[in-house]
């Protein structure tokens, strides 16, 4: 039975309850008979075969500055310092400074990486040598401007909050391989995100399709160990008891929450011995923990997190999402970009690396990118700090890449103008992005549907296409 069937079931249950009265609550259970609670994060098929089954998102939340990283700029050079004619800037909308802001132009140097000749800065080394690997799209664009209705839109395809985000569409869509772990797993790193938790809840949807936030040290689940003196039986035998009392309930009530609540204590008890061997990277390779830069600085907390995000997808969990705050570098670019580069790009260039290695990069899509990028114009707030310039929040025209899953390794898609101010060529929408995503991963963007409130909903909202220039 799936969760739809059990649906049904449980509403026409509730509307006889509601009309038959107490005399005829027993010929009605003989007639419909006990409903098992279905495992709701079984696995499912897709629409069609598709290339791709698992996602690691790497989101750098507060927008990364593309043309210091992926989309050089040698023409901002002739404007530095001064402010662009207001014909060019007219149109742009801008959170703290105005279109006659000086532009800066980047110090950054750029080479070609790889047979595919993509050029990357000189802060991502690491990053550059996977230029083979990496779809780089330079021309992606955004609705919003501003930080927490970016990070929605991009998570959940809308800028309303409330809305189910990637993660939960696709463990909706496909279920999870993992029976002991979660199908959706958060991990975070550095400061913390604009959106927080909306960065990865299941909105209306049922919560078992929300992210579980996981720590990187001690145990990966706040109170997963049992207390002192609870033995493993004395566990299981509490939860049997409050699955009996809840399975009362949820015959009664028909309510998804509390199967959801059923299934969640049942995945917890069988994470108290999965958890733990995830975590455990003692049966890993000194060349491994290298690789990656465990236990070293400043990369160990990032490296750690994309360590796990191998081993979680090798344990068949479905959707992970890391996320690094913060990339917002309204000052101090020039140090705060370094060091954020510092810390995410050998553990980044490791995962590729590692996954391929593996056999596990064809199946699975790696995501790396903000709400989107910054400005060729400086923000100074700061007058008497020397080297104080940043950039301000621009949708217009950004980079994001993937890797893996179907997504045509060494292509750089789209173009911005000389000055980084508009696209010229391909653009792509954030729900364009989505919906190539979940081609790859075997669904029709637009027949990936929830139906909520008397409305069918999906990811991609009310648009959105497939981007063949990024598929293999």
């Amino acid at each position: 039975m799936n969760e739809r069937q059990f649906r049904a079931i449980q509403s026409r249950r509730s509307f006889l309850t509601q009309t038959a009265g107490a005399v005829g609550l027993p010929a009605m259970a003989s007639l419909l008979g006990g409903a098992e609670v279905p495992n709701p994060l079984a696995p499912k098929k897709a629409h069609f075969e598709g290339k791709a089954k698992n996602v690691i998102f790497m989101f750098m939340e507060g927008g990364p500055s593309q043309m210091d990283l992926f989309d050089p700029k040698p023409a901002l050079q002739k404007w530095h310092g001064q402010p662009l004619p207001a014909s060019m800037t007219k149109d742009l909308q801008l959170a703290f400074i105005k279109p006659t802001a000086a532009v800066l132009a980047s110090p950054r140097k750029f080479e070609k990486h790889g047979q595919s000749g993509i050029e990357f800065s000189d802060y991502i080394p690491h990053t550059a040598a996977q230029a083979d690997n990496l779809c780089l799209v330079r021309s992606m664009h955004s609705d919003a401007f501003n930080h927490h209705p970016g990070q929605l839109l991009l998570m959940t395809g809308s800028t309303q909050f409330g809305r189910p985000t990637m993660g939960a569409w696709v463990t909706y869509g496909l279920g999870s391989e993992s029976k002991n772990l979660p199908a959706f797993v958060v991990l975070s790193s550095g400061v913390g995100t604009s959106g927080g938790a909306s960065n990865f809840m299941s909105g209306f949807m049922p919560s078992h399709y929300q992210g579980t936030m996981f720590r990187n040290s001690g145990d990966p689940i706040l109170y997963l160990s049992n207390p002192a003196g609870v033995s493993n039986n004395t566990q299981r035998a509490a939860i049997d008891a409050v699955r009996d009392l809840n399975q009362h309930r949820l015959e009664q009530a028909g309510d998804m929450e509390i199967a959801s609540r059923i299934a969640a204590y049942e995945l917890a008890f069988r994470m108290q011995m999965a958890a733990p061997e995830l975590v455990d990277f003692s049966k890993e390779s000194q060349a491994t923990l290298d690789l990656y830069g465990v236990g070293k600085e400043p990369t160990h907390q990032f490296a750690t997190n994309c360590l796990l995000a191998r081993r979680l997808v090798e344990r068949g969990v479905r959707f992970v999402l890391m996320m690094h705050a913060s990339w917002d570098d309204h000052t101090q670019l020039n140090r705060k970009l370094k060091r954020n580069c510092d810390i995410s790009d050998r553990p980044t260039a490791a995962l590729i690396a590692d996954l391929k290695q593996r056999g596990l990069l064809d199946d699975t899509i790696i995501i790396w990118g903000g709400e989107f990028g910054r400005t060729p114009m400086v923000e100074v707030r700061n007058t008497k700090e020397a080297d104080n310039g940043g950039r301000d929040h621009h949708p217009f025209g950004y980079s994001m890449w993937v890797a893996g899953g179907g997504f045509k390794g060494g292509t750089v898609v789209g173009a911005t103008d000389e000055l980084g101010l508009a696209i010229t060529e391909d653009k792509v929408h954030i729900h364009d992005l989505q919906a190539s995503v979940l081609h790859n991963l075997g669904f029709d963007h637009e027949r990936l549907t929830y139906r909520h409130m008397g409305r069918d909903y999906r990811l991609t909202d009310l648009g959105g296409k497939v981007v063949k220039k990024m598929l293999a």
